[in-house]
């Protein structure tokens, strides 16, 4: 039934969410052309806000818990299960404050409005998953980046999105690029819950009444742990709360 009745509802919101992601590339090539970083920037955060509240429409709540822990005017790297597009809206409003820059596969950074431009001209870097020894040398700019400006890096380890709520394997070597170039971040587990059962049917139509919750688990300076001891505290707690 819930499948049924969804079919509309996603039929509007669908054409809403190209509408937003039309209407606001123009705006961020003004801004980052003519105006500069900052205007950028918000012009971003505003369009993920706009599309968060389309996610409401579809009866989704949004909730980011711990945001009052995370340690200010330091680069932080965010490690983060990976469910659903939503992952990366809600990081990106929720987390504004701490400039949120993406390790993002190639097949994102074009023809998507909106999104393409940012992961190109945001800061975010763009990896060809099927090419390591390519990504080495982004994620190492990446690292290099959030180090200097004491911005944000945001990586999904599993490396692709679990369409069930079960988390992947993490790989290692990503974050390991991150924390030796960024050697005054501190990492910052990340759970994303019920971000799959937005599309838990697939591409169309959307899951509703979806309650997503983004956690944010202790930050662990990277100057007082071994990488392996980081990677084991960070994937516990990440897994450990994830919710099936």
């Amino acid at each position: 039934m819930e499948k049924i009745i969804s079919y509309p509802i996603s039929f509007v919101a669908m054409l809403l969410f190209l509408l937003v992601l039309i209407v606001f590339h123009p705006i961020q090539w003004v801004c980052f052309n003519f105006i500069g970083y900052t205007a950028h920037k918000r012009s971003v955060d505003y369009l993920n806000f706009c599309l968060l509240r389309i996610g409401q429409l579809l009866g989704t709540t949004f909730r980011i818990e711990n945001r009052e822990m995370l340690p200010e005017d330091v680069p932080l790297i965010f490690v983060s299960n990976h469910q659903s597009l939503y992952d990366i809206i809600g990081i990106i409003w929720f987390l504004r404050k701490f400039h949120p820059k993406f390790v993002s596969k190639q097949e994102l950074a074009k023809g998507i409005p909106s999104v393409s431009y940012n992961l190109r001209h945001g800061g975010s870097v763009i990896i060809d998953r099927k090419d390591p020894k390519q990504a080495i040398p982004v994620i190492k700019k990446l690292a290099e980046y959030i180090e200097l400006h004491h911005r944000s890096a945001v990586i999904f380890p599993e490396g692709t999105r679990s369409r069930t709520g079960v988390p992947k394997e993490f790989a290692q070597s990503g974050i390991k690029i991150l924390c030796k170039y960024a050697p005054s971040a501190y990492v910052v587990p990340l759970t994303i819950n019920n971000s799959w059962k937005f599309v838990k049917y697939g591409f169309f139509p959307f899951g509703l009444g979806n309650r997503l919750t983004f956690t944010v688990h202790k930050p662990l300076p990277i100057k007082d742990f071994s990488f392996e001891e980081i990677m084991e505290r960070t994937q516990k707690a990440v897994v450990q709360s994830i919710k099936i």
